[in-house]
């Protein structure tokens, strides 16, 4: 292997630079990236070469008693060698040999709160693109020589870092193995983001249920971890993978384990009753107009009729135009610029929204129920596209059979999601199969101290998380 030959691979001329030290009779090549380098630690490394070079007779002597302050590794592969030059480190060639020295620099924003998981209680601290800093912030919360980090290289054309992460002594070494075959599986040409790695890893890409955990917070990836389960950090991404996963997840989040577990309790119905109202109450809505006026109190009933009159559009094609209208809305607002987005928004809703009330084309009933199903999608963020494709469905079935198209759309969804599986976990555990004790961390969450098994449904080799008080002074 030799300088030449690597830089006979790259198709033009790139920021890669060659530079040669001569130090006595000994030639050192070196090749460097200058736009993922550090200048200083460049010089750095060339001032101690042409110091202590001299002396020095093999690589590995130059590893270990010339550059022994930096990461240095010797690579024999030129594969090894090329993803390391492409990676920002800087190359050694001593004759056939190759040292690889880490000199890497790249630019990063700040840890900050994550947008997506705002807490008014617990840890703000979030994620970022750069796969050092956020192992950084999984080790330093997990202090135990048990937690395994393992590398691995996706991709074809370009390369990128896939970090596997686990707690030895309690995830299930049966369920790492999988892991690891389904990584070395993957045949892509690069993973530009952790998203792309969800449907590659999971049992059923195809399905409208995600099989797998998404996080951008340090403290749920840590308690995740401390339950027996794995994740997977993709350097470049603020989201952190975790499996195996349950659809009874969505309904937590990490600030009820910093609440009382009476209100945290509370909150887990609510955003269930709001997931089942965001689902299900357009359709509802569709199906008793049309089909089940009797199942309505004769005052609602008359003042529904007074909303409703004149309104050229039948109930169905009423509450699409509607839903249609909300989702225009709301891209519009995700995708223009941040200074106006949420403006456009408000101002959009309400001026099109009264406009379309007054102008007779739509009742103020369905822009209601329409808004009350948006705003409750929302208490489940993670859930919102999927929810949103069944309340399209929902409303559908109900527009043209009723209460029995909503029973049968609702069954097949309940059956669907029984069906799944994350990486041998039943995604509806632990109502089915039934786990009496997982439901004290379910929907209703139980005092911590009663907290001392992990969870029956997440395979693990150490079931007992809560024991006698053993707390070390310091």
């Amino acid at each position: 292997m030799n300088a030449e030959k690597l830089l006979s691979q790259f198709a033009t001329e790139s920021n890669i630079v060659t530079r040669k030290v001569k130090v006595g009779k000994t030639l050192y090549k070196l090749l460097l990236n200058t736009e993922l380098t550090d200048p200083i630690a460049i010089r750095s490394v060339i001032k101690a070469l042409e110091l202590y070079g001299k002396d020095a007779k093999s690589v590995d002597d130059i590893k270990n008693a010339v550059l022994y302050v930096s990461e240095v590794e010797i690579v024999k592969e030129e594969s090894e060698a090329m993803e390391s030059l492409l990676s920002g480190d800087l190359l050694i060639f001593l004759g056939e040999e190759v040292i690889v020295v880490n000199v890497r620099k790249y630019d990063k924003r700040a840890i900050q709160e994550p947008p997506t998981e705002t807490v008014m209680r617990g840890p703000r601290e979030g994620f970022i693109e750069d796969l050092k800093t956020n192992l950084g912030l999984i080790e330093r919360r997990l202090r135990t020589p048990a937690l395994g980090i393992e590398k691995y290289r996706v991709g074809r054309v370009g390369s990128t870092t896939v970090a596997l992460v686990y707690i030895s002594t309690i995830a299930s070494p049966d369920l790492i193995e999988e892991v690891r075959k389904r990584i070395k599986k993957i045949d892509i040409d690069c993973l530009l983001d952790s998203h792309y790695l969800q449907p590659l890893i999971e049992d059923h890409p195809f399905s409208i249920f995600q099989q797998t955990g998404v996080s951008e917070k340090p403290d749920v990836v840590c308690a995740k971890l401390l339950e027996g389960r794995v994740a997977l950090i993709v350097d470049g991404s603020p989201m952190v993978i975790t499996v195996p996963f349950m659809f009874i997840e969505n309904l937590q989040s990490s600030e009820d384990y910093y609440e009382r577990n009476a209100y945290s309790s509370f909150l887990r119905i609510m955003r269930l009753v709001a997931l089942f109202f965001g689902a299900a109450l357009p359709a509802l809505f569709v199906a008793i107009q049309m089909f089940h006026q009797e199942v309505i109190p004769v005052r609602f009933l008359t003042t529904l009729m007074n909303a409703i009159e004149g309104i050229p559009l039948p109930p169905l094609p009423e509450i699409l135009f509607v839903l249609l209208l909300f989702e225009i809305i709301r891209e519009a607002s995700v995708r223009m610029p941040r200074a106006v987005g949420m403006a456009m928004s408000i101002v959009g809703a309400l001026v099109l929204g009264e406009t379309a009330v007054n102008a007779g084309i739509i009742s103020s009933p369905a822009v209601m129920v329409v808004a009350l199903s948006s705003i409750s999608l929302y208490t489940v963020p993670n859930e919102v596209g999927t929810m949103s494709l069944i309340r399209v469905i929902m409303i559908i079935m109900g527009g043209f059979l009723g209460f029995f198209g909503l029973i049968v759309s609702a069954l097949f969804f309940v059956h669907r999601m029984c069906t799944l599986d994350s990486f041998g976990v039943p995604y509806t555990a632990p109502f089915a199969p039934f786990i009496k004790n997982d439901l004290k961390d379910s929907i209703i969450r139980a005092p911590l101290p009663s907290l001392k098994t992990r969870p029956e449904s997440i395979p693990n080799i150490n079931h007992v998380r809560q024991g006698d008080d053993q707390c070390e002074k310091m």
